[in-house]
């Protein structure tokens, strides 16, 4: 009951808002945003009011909407307001007014008077305790100034929302929270992120919203939503499905109330901005996009339209492609200026599905409500080129379907379809990819298309031919609007009135037509208004056989540009009436051209209506006719003047038109091509096909008829059409088409611009197609034809696009031309090339002309040939060739300004003759090669009078010539004169052009003669690799480099062929050559160096001059890192062979530097006679050590290696070679320290080529040559390469080990002592990595090295090496080198004792012997015993006291480490104890380093070897106790400071504690008992000063004793009591030895007394032993200083002494001394007293009553000292009594 009765209370105290704890409420009232803690703490709520109103009132000054929380919040009764006694709502009245406010502040919390506002209600109200949430909440968006970490550290950690827990580090640690930490949170705990957004979302709603705020929201916001996405994505659909509808659960709501405010722009725009990042990232489907767009455009307003517009772009873009929903385009349609602003946006973003969606949904509101206000949006839309081609045809599709549903019930006046119709006019006329899109869907429908164009009173089709039309001519042809039109009725009815026409339609002044086409069009849409136009009288229907006004009309309108439906009507109606019996007799031959016109109109359906009349026409030919209709007047007052004969009429009809009716139905050229088969014929034709097909004559007349239709027919579309088929015939019974068409040409060429322009237009037909068409009729070699050509060309008046059409046309028929009209024609547009026109179409197309056909090698060297013409008549009569060679020579010549003009049509004409022969093939022509050469002279000598270079010119020639020399090269009877100076006149040409172009093009011209004709250009070919170097050689294209490579590859092998014939120095002979390629190396693009010179080095043979490359490189550059990195990738492209030859030559290069007279290295790197040949052989040293290190070279070198054949044998041939050079060369420069350390690094990498194996084996014969210093070198490099080996190769191992005995017989057989020590140190460098898998030959050559040939001998060098090689040899052999120790152990102790006798010890010696005892120590500790070890410690002292370098001191230690740790240990503790006197006389140094290993052996031994030792052990510390009183009495020879003595002492003490630390109390009680003993003892009362020092010595080791071991041996005071307190009764001050024994005994004392846990001191016998003592040490106040001894050692005793009658005892004694005369006593006293005050407290203070009389006393002391300190006792008395002793004292 109890336990459930405090549950209760504590749960009710939880949550209470009050308290009652003083501490918690003062606590609670210091949190504050502004003050300290402690200052808050002490506020009241008038001063906080007073400082936070301040505030609140500037606030309301900047922002007057804080007014209104003026009388609540802050008012003055709010001062008395307390939320703990305020009912639950009032509470939540003023929570509301708390975040009203909060909301509003938060705007303002950078500033300071915010801050105060927000102080009071923390203050008053404790918001920061009641109202968390909502303040952590308005700071949040400020989380990284201070103000927001001082929030943090005044939040109730119980109380912060589980929304912020993420805070609680921060909270703690005091430091802001990073903005990735809260996007983290907002993404893993929605509710954070909703607690934000609510916040903000009620801010913009009440109108207090900020920037900063919706900016710190909408970050957060995006990023957390991008961080969901990321989070939830999953590989199965299913699982990504319900992830994305349970995120759209979740932030939809918020985004939804934040895209309708509309009174917040900002927060609208960043609702869009993370509505986008959903649709990209979060794969919503439409529903949801839909759902977005629709409340996007809902809440949108002016100032959000087009950051709205724009995110209804990108929401599109991840919807399907389908119309927008009716909001969407509802809202849409409103907006002004709607597509010049989508078309802005597609600049920056894709538009097209928006506009694609909203097009179709504008059109459907078209086609369901006859909205019309959306159609300037469609059309803007289409031809904005905002869609892609498939959307446009899409759309217009649709826009079609919406004009098919518009019916009257929408339309009831016909507006809506009159507005339809002229958009899809317009849409179909339009320009561009849009238009042609537009045209293409109109042929894709699948409806009748005619019939809504007769529906809407226009034509939808457009034709092309119309866009270069004038409007208004365009708009009378293709749209006949309804409005425009009388009343169909009242129009026939006026119709009836008129007389019948006789006049033909296809005349040319027939204006009746017009009329009458007008109304045909209205009455075509219904039969029945057809039938009633077609018996108007007018149109002289029953008169039809014999006038021509009625079929004409019809022809002419289905041979117009007319719709599909207008034209099957009329050829129905002709058709319909030749069925009737009065048209029987008649021959309508006339028809049958525009029947065949109309088969190959484009509307299929027009070709099946023509096909019927065809197949009607064919019947009126079965039977003989009489008369021809339309004969005399078709064409006007001349009829027909060409007329067919019934036959062949018939046959027209009969064997060529119907039988491809049906192919010409499903096809429109299929009749085309018919009408030229049957023209032409076929003389491959069987004897039955020939029957069937048209005689000569029938096919002559036939084409005359046609040709006389053509010219006659006032129609194009009629000409157009007819003469695709003529044009195809060339000529029958030798009459050509042009023959009987000429007229046409000249009649259409006759007509002005505006004029063909009109008719083609008016016929919706393109003029060039015309013009081309009429160019066409011309044949080859047609003189006439020809003629007319030229005259047209050459009038001005003629219009260009037809003189384009004739260019074209003498294009085409050029290869059909015979060479004489070539010729003639070719120089004709020669000519007209040359002369420009106003408008320069002629000039333009005579040039485009000659580049288009191919001209023979006859006209071309008769173009080359005229330029030498106009070269004479613009300059002075050229040169002779010889002369020509030797222009650069000559002076400049200027031309005489009469000669100008001349001089530019001469260059002109110069300049296209040369393109083209370059764009003729030249190589085709390889006759032109001599007169191009000329041409090239010519142009050098052209250039000095122009003043310019003429590069292009001379590009071409060179290019020309370029592409003829192969010609020369594959047909042998093609030869070139070597004599006519073709090589200077290229060299001239290189030197002096400044082109890269022309540049190249010679020099590939040179290569290429080079290897054609090498006698042509060899002399000149120095020259102009001088010039590459400074000039092509800098180019950075790709061309220039092919060029470079050519030149190179081509002219380079036969120079160096021919230097060989001649006997001549390759390398000084090219030298030249050389030095330009590398003082072009720094200009030359980094991509293309290597191969260049790679190319350049095997091109004038690598093995010759690859050194002198890489030496020319070094000595201009430098051995930098760039060129290094070079050298050694040039180097490593070659074989190995070729580079160790090269490296060979090198050497020799080097070596040749330091020769008396040097002969190649003066050549090649010696230019500068004054030059420092040290730094010139540096350069190359320098290299040479990278060139070694070469990884691909040890590669190949290793891979040769592994053979053994001929070419590893020579491989190893060349490697002795060069080793031997190098070790040659660094005996040569041996005096010069950098050249031979730059040898040696040359020798550490040439070591590192070869495997160990194959450098034995390749050195091999070196080691048998007499040379001993040779030999020696080649150990030195075996040495460095067995330093670099690794251990793991078998091959190198065996091999080394094999080459022991060799080693170990130079050691016994050689005399030199150098070549010696090298063998020694092999032997040592070899057994070191592999003596263990020997150990036979190894143990050998430790026998050799240890004998007399080897340690025995003098050299001291010689016994270093041997000692360090025994030391190794130790490592290696272990137990198997004992056989040699009893020699080789004796030899290095008297080597190490040797070493430090003298005035400068041998260090090298020293360190050997110690390095071999070292390595004896660790590896067979048990051969170092007895004498051996004493001997060594000795040499140790001796070396100690030598004060040797580092290194010897390391050594040394090293070694004595292992033998305290290895060697036995009786033999080493015996050992110590003999030496310890030795060591005593050596001096500090070996004391120090004697207690140093004694220590590391106690260190390492047990606890079990110590107390088996603990005899020796004691014998040795009491024996080191005694060195200061050695020291002193001048027993030792050695001399000591008394610093030295007393860190001597402690380091004693503390070895002493490594061992006592290993003893227990049994085994050391007794040393400790017999130490004092002998301390006090053992020497003869005579000796005080000896027993003092030795007592000196024994207190320092008893205070480490008592102050390491505290209370353990605190019981150890005994047998220290006696002699204390005789040192303390008997010093003598004045003794400095005495003074310092008093102080040591009495820390030794103090020291006891501080760790006495047992009460061994509060036993009266050790107590009263020692007190009175202490207390009588105060007399000698005026003698000694007792402040840091004695008092302490008094304060110690009584606390140890913890019994009142001690502390009577102890107090009683001090206070007779405060009556002391002498002042200095009293005032110990007091000092004692107090700081026994202060010590024992209340325990001490129990008698004060017998201190008050003193302490009375001393008030009035004489002393001011005195009295001053005996006023601060009575201070410390009154502290810790708690009261005054004033009363007590008085």
């Amino acid at each position: 009951m109890a336990s459930s009765l405090a549950a209760q209370l504590a749960q009710i105290a939880a949550n209470s808002r009050t308290t009652l704890d003083a501490r918690a409420l003062k606590a609670s009232h210091s949190k504050s945003l502004i003050f300290e803690p402690r200052v808050a703490a002490g506020q009241t709520y008038a001063e906080i009011y007073t400082v936070c109103h301040e505030g609140f009132e500037e606030l309301c000054r900047l922002d007057k909407r804080f007014s209104e929380f003026a009388t609540t919040l802050f008012s003055e009764q709010s001062q008395e307001a307390d939320r703990t006694q305020l009912t639950s709502e009032d509470n939540t009245a003023l929570d509301r007014r708390i975040h009203s406010f909060l909301h509003l502040v938060g705007s303002r919390l950078r500033l300071m008077p915010a801050i105060k506002a927000v102080e009071w209600l923390l203050r008053r109200f404790r918001i920061h305790e009641f109202n968390t949430a909502t303040l952590i909440t308005t700071f949040l968006p400020y989380h990284t100034i201070p103000a927001f970490v001082t929030l943090l550290s005044i939040l109730p950690a119980a109380k912060i929302p589980v929304e912020y827990r993420f805070l609680d580090p921060y909270v703690r640690s005091l430091t802001a929270p990073p903005r990735a930490t809260i996007v983290q949170q907002a993404t893993n705990r929605p509710e954070l992120l909703s607690i934000i957004s609510e916040y903000t979302l009620e801010a913009c709603e009440k109108k207090q919203e900020y920037p900063a705020l919706i900016s710190f929201w909408s970050g957060i916001m995006a990023e957390a939503v991008n961080g969901m996405l990321d989070k939830m994505r999953s590989g199965r659909r299913g699982i990504q499905l319900e992830e994305d509808q349970r995120l759209l659960q979740q932030i939809t709501p918020t985004l939804s109330r934040a895209m309708v405010m509309k009174q917040v722009p900002e927060i609208q725009i960043a609702s869009y901005f993370i509505v986008v990042i959903l649709a990209a990232k979060g794969g919503l489907n439409d529903v949801a996009l839909s759902a977005f767009m629709d409340q996007l455009v809902h809440g949108w307003s002016a100032d959000t339209f087009r950051p709205g517009l724009v995110s209804l772009c990108i929401l599109s873009q991840h919807r399907s492609a389908k119309q927008v929903s009716s909001r969407v385009a509802k809202a849409l349609i409103k907006i002004q200026n709607l597509v010049p602003t989508l078309l802005e946006i597609s600049k920056e973003q894709r538009v097209d599905k928006l506009a694609n969606g909203l097009a179709l949904a504008f059109v459907d509101r078209l086609s369901k409500k006859g909205d019309v206000r959306s159609l300037p949006a469609v059309n803007g839309i289409l031809l904005a080129n905002l869609l892609q081609e498939k959307q446009v045809k899409v759309v217009y599709k649709a826009l079609l379907l919406a004009a098919h549903k518009v019916n009257d019930e929408i339309d009831q006046d016909g507006r809506i379809r009159k507005e339809i119709g002229s958009s899809l006019v317009t849409l179909s006329q339009a320009k561009g990819e849009a238009g042609d899109a537009i045209r293409t869907a109109i042929e894709e429908v699948d409806f009748n298309i005619e019939e809504l164009e007769l529906k809407l009173g226009a034509s939808i089709r457009p034709k092309l031919a119309l866009e270069a039309a004038d409007d208004e001519d365009v708009m009378v042809v293709e749209t006949q609007a309804r409005n425009d039109q009388p009343n169909l009725d009242a129009t026939l009815q006026e119709l009836s009135k008129l007389k019948p026409s006789s006049a033909s339609c296809l005349a040319q002044d027939s204006g009746l037509f017009d009329n009458l086409c007008t109304v045909f069009l209205s009455a075509a849409v219904t039969e029945t208004d057809l039938e009633k136009f077609d018996v108007t009288p007018v149109l002289s229907r029953p008169q039809a056989p014999s006038n021509s006004f009625y079929f004409s009309f019809y022809m002419r309108i289905w041979c117009g540009p007319f719709p599909t439906l207008a034209k099957v009507a009329a050829l129905e109606r002709v058709k319909n009436r030749l069925k009737e019996n009065d048209c029987a007799d008649k021959d309508f031959q006339a028809l049958i051209p525009y029947c065949a016109v109309a088969l190959s109109d484009p509307a299929k359906k027009v070709r099946r209506a023509a096909a019927d009349l065809v197949a009607v026409l064919g019947l009126l030919f079965k039977n003989s006719s009489k008369n021809t209709w339309g004969s005399k007047d078709l064409y006007g007052k001349n009829g027909i003047s060409a007329k067919l004969d019934f036959e062949a009429a018939k046959a027209l009809v009969q064997s060529v038109l119907i039988p491809c009716l049906e192919e010409s139905v499903l096809h429109e050229d299929h009749v085309v091509a018919a009408i030229a088969s049957a023209l032409e014929g076929s003389k491959s034709e069987t004897s039955t096909e020939k029957k069937k097909s048209l005689s000569s004559s029938h096919r002559l007349a036939i084409l005359k008829f046609l040709c006389a239709h053509v010219t006659e027919t006032p129609l194009l579309t009629v000409k157009l059409r007819l003469l695709c088929s003529l044009n195809q015939v060339k000529k029958i019974s030798g009459t050509t088409r042009t023959d009987l068409l000429l007229d046409l040409v000249r009649s259409w060429a006759a007509l002005t611009g505006p004029e063909a322009t009109k008719r083609a237009a008016s016929e919706s037909l393109d003029e060039t197609v015309v013009d081309q068409a009429v160019a066409d009729v011309v044949v080859a070699n047609h003189v006439d034809g020809q003629e007319l050509f030229f005259e047209l060309i050459k009038n001005p008046n003629t219009r260009p696009n037809l003189v384009r059409a004739i260019f074209a046309r003498l294009a085409k028929i050029w290869p059909s031309m015979k060479s004489d009209n070539k010729s003639s024609t070719a120089h004709t547009m020669l000519s007209l090339s040359q002369v420009s026109s106003e408008e320069g179409v002629v000039a333009v197309e005579a040039v485009d002309l000659l580049r288009k056909v191919e001209l023979t090698t006859n006209i071309l060297l008769d173009f080359l040939v005229s330029l030498q013409d106009d070269y004479q008549l613009s300059t002075k009569p050229p040169a002779t060739k010889r002369r020509r060679a030797s222009m650069s020579e000559q002076s400049k010549e200027e031309a005489t300004p009469e000669s100008a003009a001349l001089l530019r049509s001469t260059l002109n004409k110069t300049t296209f003759v040369l393109e083209l022969v370059q764009e003729s093939n030249p190589v085709s022509h390889p006759q032109l090669l001599e007169i191009l050469f000329t041409t090239l002279g010519d142009l050098h000598h052209l250039s000095r009078l122009v003043g310019s270079e003429l590069g292009y010119l001379q590009n071409s020639v060179l290019s020309s010539l370029l592409a003829i020399i192969p010609a020369y090269k594959n047909n042998k009877d093609l030869t070139i004169d070597a004599s006519a100076g073709h090589g200077d006149i290229l060299a001239a040409c290189i030197q002096k052009s400044s082109s890269p172009t022309v540049i190249n093009t010679a020099l590939l011209l040179v290569a290429s003669l080079a290897r054609t004709a090498p006698d042509v250009v060899l002399q000149s070919v120095m020259p102009i690799f001088t010039f590459m170097g400074g000039s092509v050689l800098k180019q950075t294209d790709d061309y220039s480099a092919h060029v470079v490579n050519q030149t190179i590859s081509q002219v380079i092998p036969p120079l160096i062929e021919t230097f060989k014939k001649k006997g001549r120095n390759l390398v000084a002979s090219t030298k030249d050559l050389l030095a330009s390629f590398v003082a072009a190396y720094e200009h030359i693009p980094p991509h293309r160096k290597r191969d260049l010179f790679i190319s350049l080095i095997e091109n004038l043979g690598p093995n010759d001059f690859l050194f002198a490359v890489l030496a020319m490189f070094v000595d201009r550059y430098g051995a930098t890192d760039s060129i290094v990195s070079f050298t050694k990738d040039i180097m490593g492209f070659f074989s190995v062979e070729v580079q160790l030859q090269t490296l060979i030559k090198l050497v020799d290069l080097i070596s040749d530097v330091f020769k008396p007279k040097p002969v190649l290295s003066n050549v090649l790197i010696g230019h500068d006679p004054n030059a420092d040949q040290d730094k010139n052989a540096m350069k190359q040293l320098t290299l040479l050590p990278h060139l070694l290190s070469n990884r691909r070279l040890k590669r190949e070198i290793a891979h040769l290696a592994e053979k053994d054949d001929m070419e590893s044998g020579k491989i190893r041939d060349l490697y002795a070679i060069l080793l031997e050079n190098i070790l040659t060369l660094a005996s040569t420069v041996k005096s010069k320290k950098t050249l031979y350390s730059r040898c040696g690094d040359a020798l550490s990498n040439l070591l590192n080529l070869l495997s160990i194996a194959e450098f034995i084996r390749s050195v091999e014969a070196l080691l048998d040559r007499p040379n001993v210093g040779l030999r020696q070198k080649v150990l030195r490099a075996l040495e460095l390469r067995v330093d670099n080996e690794g251990t793991q190769d078998p091959k190198s191992r065996e091999a080394l080990l094999a080459f022991l005995p060799q080693l170990t017989a130079v050691i016994r057989e050689s005399d030199d002592m150098s070549y010696k020590h090298t063998a020694v140190t092999c032997v040592d460098k070899i057994s070191e990595k592999y003596g263990k898998k020997d150990l036979d030959a190894v143990a050998a050559a430790a026998e050799t090295i240890a004998g007399d040939h080897c340690l025995g001998q003098s050299s001291q060098t010689l016994r270093v090496m041997a000692l360090l090689c025994l030391a190794s040899l130790v490592d290696v052999l272990q137990d198997g080198i004992v056989p040699v120790l009893p020699v080789a152990i004796p030899k290095a102790l008297t080597y190490l004792e040797e070493s430090l006798k003298g005035e400068t010890p041998n260090a090298d010696l020293h360190n050997a012997s110690y390095a071999f005892m070292a390595a004896l120590a660790q590896h067979i500790p048990y051969m170092i015993t007895g004498a051996y070890l004493e001997r060594l410690l000795a040499c140790s002292n001796a070396s100690a006291a030598a004060e040797l370098d580092q290194e010897s001191v390391s050594n040394r230690s090293h070694c004595l480490q292992f033998l305290a740790k290895l060697v036995d240990p009786k033999a080493l503790y015996v050992a110590l104890n003999n030496n310890w006197t030795n060591a005593a006389n050596s001096g500090f140094s070996a004391v120090t380093e004697y207690l140093r290993i004694l220590g590391m052996a106690l260190d390492k031994h047990t606890k079990a070897i110590v107390t088996k030792n603990v005899s020796t052990l004691s014998t040795i510390f009491v024996s080191t106790l005694d060195l200061r009183r050695v020291v002193g009495t001048g027993a030792s020879t050695a001399t000591y400071s008394a610093t030295e003595l007393d860190e001597a002492e402690a380091m004693i003490g503390q070895t002493a504690l490594k061992m006592i630390y290993k003893l227990n109390d049994a085994s050391f009680r007794p040393i400790f008992e017999k130490l004092t003993q002998w301390a006090w003892g053992d020497l003869p009362n005579s000796d005080a000063a000896g027993r003092t020092l030795r007592l000196l010595s024994v207190y320092a080791f008893a205070h480490t004793f008592f102050d390491s071991l505290k209370s353990i041996v605190t019981s150890y005071g005994s047998y220290i009591l006696d002699s204390a307190a005789q040192v303390l009764a008997a010093t003598n001050f004045k003794d400095a030895s005495d003074k310092e024994l008093w102080k040591r005994v009495l820390r030794t004392l103090t020291s006891c007394f501080q760790h006495d846990q047992d009460g061994f001191w509060q036993s009266p016998n050790h107590f009263d032993a020692v007190a009175p003592v202490l207390v009588q040490q105060f007399l000698h106040a005026g003698t000694v200083d007792l402040t840091e001894e004695l008092i302490p050692a008094v304060v110690e005793l009584g606390a140890a002494a913890d019994s009142q009658e001690h502390h009577k005892e102890l107090n009683g004694s001090l206070l007779k001394h405060l009556r002391s005369e002498q002042a200095a006593v009293r005032l110990a006293v007091i000092k004692c007293q107090q700081a026994l005050t202060e010590k024992l407290d209340d325990e001490w203070l129990r008698a004060l009553p017998e201190m008050l009389p003193y302490i009375s006393e001393l008030q009035d002391d004489d002393d001011e000292t005195v009295e001053r300190e005996n006023r601060r006792w009575i201070v410390g008395i009154e502290e810790k009594l708690g009261e005054s002793l004033d009363s007590m004292l008085q």
